[in-house]
């Protein structure tokens, strides 16, 4: 079995997709070393500008959070004006990096697991679990991401069914896998980190590395989506119990276009992770705004909401753009990690659909008192009902989770249409564009089966 450190594996991503049938031929340099230790283990998964940037862009380019000025269009790529304007056959030439990116950290992740299985014996157990539990929640983070983009939203009446993603589980390029099914595919993720969040210590030293904590948010995430409320809710809650920091946004600046700078320091973010650079999520500057905020979310925030002036920027034409990522930079790289904040909503919504409407409003407010003003009191938010606590908290999720990569999969699990500022581009409820082709570089390479328009 060949596993190789991580600087030199980086240097064979040039490999993928190329003179080969198989849509992920990775074949390894001569100069490439062996894994030797957990510690080279170790170096791999701590390798940032792999393991936790490059996640897949398009389902956050997808979403209407946003939208464009026509003399921004009009610099874009016909490419990416497709996937702005939901043209139905919108797709992507090259696999890199919506699909190619993703799955090099799929393989690294699956290095890591076959690693382990030579070091048993040989190295510190606590040590050995927390690397394969780091792996297998790196492999379901990017596997529920693909997820979003390319396969059909969840339906418990179809996903037996429906087309899923290939589930790469071994390093060797060579294995050739279908796209099996959606039920398939969200088995694969709930069981690995369940398994994860077993193995993992509670907490990490550092963001950027896999915790109980994170496992556990992310089954919270991906038991939401698949509508399995109960599971949802068990799973929020505990990570809740572990960890329930919000950072008051009183003590965050109102003026800074990086209010989160720098990385790391933001100690309500649970893991954290990075899309790929998309030029149509630029927010641009106060001068030359690019990326515009819906106007329909801006409207949202009443008087005293400090995310008004934190999370966006007025520009002179009256229009705003997206100032708080929690990736602090301020190009198109937008954070589309694990935080409390998104953890708390989750709960907040299983509440309520529970018809629990205390809880889903205590947990609303309990966010929101670190989200408003502290120069006069707050007043609790009550609802009538627990459908009212429901509705409040998802226009809580639009409002919070703003440019996360999550508006796209709240569009489709609620089967909600969306539309541009313009109204010029609107997706219906249930419309099939809701599911993105596969790149086209991938079909041509693997001939695998592509999603329907």
């Amino acid at each position: 079995m060949k596993l190789y450190k991580s600087a030199i594996v980086f240097l064979s991503c040039s490999f993928f997709l190329s003179a080969c049938q198989d849509y992920l031929d990775v074949k390894p340099s001569t100069q490439q070393s062996y894994i030797e230790s957990a510690e080279d283990c170790q170096l791999l998964l701590d390798n940032y500008s792999v393991m936790n940037t490059g996640y897949p862009s398009d389902l956050q380019a997808s979403s209407d959070d946003y939208y464009l000025l026509t003399t921004r269009l009009d610099q874009m790529t016909q490419e990416d004006k497709e996937v702005f304007s939901w043209v139905p056959s919108a797709q992507r030439q090259l696999a890199d990096p919506q699909w190619q990116t993703p799955y090099w950290i799929v393989y690294q992740a699956n290095l890591i697991l076959e690693a382990i299985g030579d070091l048993q014996g040989t190295t510190d157990v606590a040590a050995l679990n927390n690397l394969r539990g780091s792996a297998l929640f790196y492999r379901s983070y990017i596997f529920w991401m693909l997820a979003q983009q390319y396969t059909k939203p969840y339906s418990a009446a179809t996903a037996g069914t429906d087309p899923g993603i290939p589930l790469r589980v071994t390093s060797d390029m060579n294995d050739k896998y279908g796209r099996g099914t959606v039920q398939q595919v969200y088995d694969r993720i709930t069981e690995d980190l369940k398994e994860a969040a077993g193995l993992l210590p509670d907490t990490a030293v550092v963001s950027s590395r896999p915790s109980k904590v994170a496992a556990l948010a992310m089954l919270a995430r991906v038991y939401l989506t698949t509508g399995d409320f109960q599971n949802a809710l068990t799973n929020a809650n505990a990570s809740l119990q572990i960890k329930s920091y919000l950072k008051d946004l009183n003590t965050a600046s109102t003026t800074s276009s990086t209010p989160f700078s720098p990385r790391f320091t933001n100690w309500e973010i649970l893991f954290q992770a990075v899309m790929a650079t998309s030029p149509l999520l630029a927010p641009g500057s106060s001068s030359n705004p690019l990326t515009r905020i819906n106007p329909e979310i801006v409207n949202l925030y009443e008087a005293g909401d400090l995310r008004k002036q934190v999370f966006l920027k007025a520009a002179s034409d009256g229009t705003y753009r997206f100032t708080g990522n929690y990736e602090p930079v301020t190009g198109g790289n937008m954070f589309c990690g694990l935080a409390v904040d998104e953890v708390l909503l989750i709960r907040a919504e299983c509440y309520a659909r529970s018809g629990n409407t205390t809880g889903a409003m205590n947990d609303l407010n309990t966010l929101l008192r670190a989200r408003y003003t502290n120069t006069v009191p707050y007043s609790d938010k009550t609802a009538t009902s627990s459908q009212d606590a429901l509705n409040q908290v998802l226009q809580e999720r639009r409002k919070e989770l703003l440019m996360r990569g999550l508006r796209w999969t709240d569009l489709r699990r609620l089967n909600l249409p969306a539309t541009r500022q313009t109204y010029t581009y609107s997706l219906s409820a249930g419309d099939l564009r809701y599911t993105l082709l596969i790149p086209r570089e991938v079909i041509t390479l693997a001939g695998m089966e592509q999603n329907p328009r």
